[in-house]
């Protein structure tokens, strides 16, 4: 079969593997799907702290089952799926309190261990999520929103808060979606007015910030100088996730949901002054992908304009590196095991 491997930081390799053997409780799924995210990005430019090297990177994933054992979740061969990434224990103190998410072992496709960026992959039964009625492309995408959807979930806001989500790349629109559904009023911030028009247009986002000019005061005005109440940053970029604590209004909350390799500061006075809830957020729970598919399924997330590049496993090593560059418009790039 087809294998990416990401050998170093900048140079992929493409090669002839054997396809894996089932283990007991697993199907033998085909790729023909691989969403490319933050993580992959981060990957190829050597800065993912939890990864290392040689990697097959790809935890966005639609599949299709190709061979599978009788299970009690009706799954059968030629069912397409959707595949959650997260490998858990299911046995620390975590995944006891249901919070797979953040299992003490976690082992996550594409980034602790090797991931779907190959034609075939064994994957548990249990973390395949089917569906009757969405695309692979769309199954690939369940992902990445479960990532906005888990973060939104952990704020726990009101409808018609001022919600601030700081970065208007793929893991901030995932949380923007979210947030527009649980009824709060949406602020995007970006140094990117690309980005900010994108959301306007593609997301109907309400506000829009520029972070070179003067945000704290467009926040004011915005707010009618109370300032958010709810606070994203999806940014993972560690001035920004320190100036974020200063936009958040007394008694509100701020929810990390980029990730840094790096230290965190922040002046204490002003955080007990405005009794800030910190949080930090981590990927999503098998019952985030169930209700992301149902959702999905009723129309109420609209996943056209979420791929806006494209390329076969034959041409990835080529066009990987364009969509770096923050010019070419890269929201969310796919990449396709042959044609479906």
């Amino acid at each position: 079969m087809q294998t990416i491997t990401l050998d170093s930081p900048g140079n992929f390799s493409i090669s002839q593997t054997e396809i894996p053997k089932r283990p007991p409780d697993s199907a033998l799924v085909r790729i023909y799907r691989v969403g490319i995210c933050g993580t992959d990005l981060h990957a190829f430019r050597g800065r993912q702290p939890f990864l290392s090297y040689p990697r097959i990177l790809g935890h966005e994933l639609g599949v299709q089952i190709m061979e599978i054992d009788a299970n009690d979740q009706d799954l059968h061969a030629g069912d397409i799926c959707a595949i959650e990434p997260y490998l858990n224990c299911g046995r620390c103190i975590s995944c006891r309190r249901g919070k797979t998410n953040c299992c003490t072992t976690l082992q996550t496709l594409g980034v602790h261990t090797d991931g779907g960026m190959r034609e075939f992959i064994t994957i548990p039964v249990n973390k395949l999520h089917k569906s009757d009625l969405l695309s692979l492309d769309q199954l690939a995408l369940v992902e990445t929103l479960g990532i906005g959807a888990h973060a939104v979930d952990r704020a726990n806001f009101n409808p018609g808060e001022f919600i601030l989500v700081i970065g208007a790349g793929p893991i901030g629109l995932t949380v923007t979606q979210f947030a527009k559904i649980a009824g709060g009023r949406i602020i995007v911030m970006d140094i990117n007015e690309n980005r900010l028009d994108f959301c306007q247009q593609a997301f109907e986002v309400e506000f829009t910030v520029n972070g070179r000019e003067n945000p704290f005061d467009q926040l004011k005005a915005i707010t009618s100088n109370e300032m958010p109440t709810v606070v994203f940053d999806a940014t993972g970029n560690v001035k920004s996730m320190e100036n974020a604590f200063s936009y958040v209004a007394s008694g509100g909350k701020l929810i990390f949901v980029g990730l840094v390799q790096d230290n965190i500061t922040f002046h204490d006075p002003e955080f007990h002054r405005k009794e800030i809830t910190l949080f930090s957020t981590r990927n999503s729970t098998g019952n985030d992908f169930k209700r992301i598919i149902t959702l999905m399924e009723q129309n109420k997330i609209d996943t056209n304009p979420w791929i806006t590049h494209r390329a076969n496993s034959d041409e990835l090593i080529e066009a990987f590196p364009t969509w770096l560059n923050p010019d070419s418009g890269t929201i969310k790039a796919m990449v396709s095991f042959e044609n479906w």
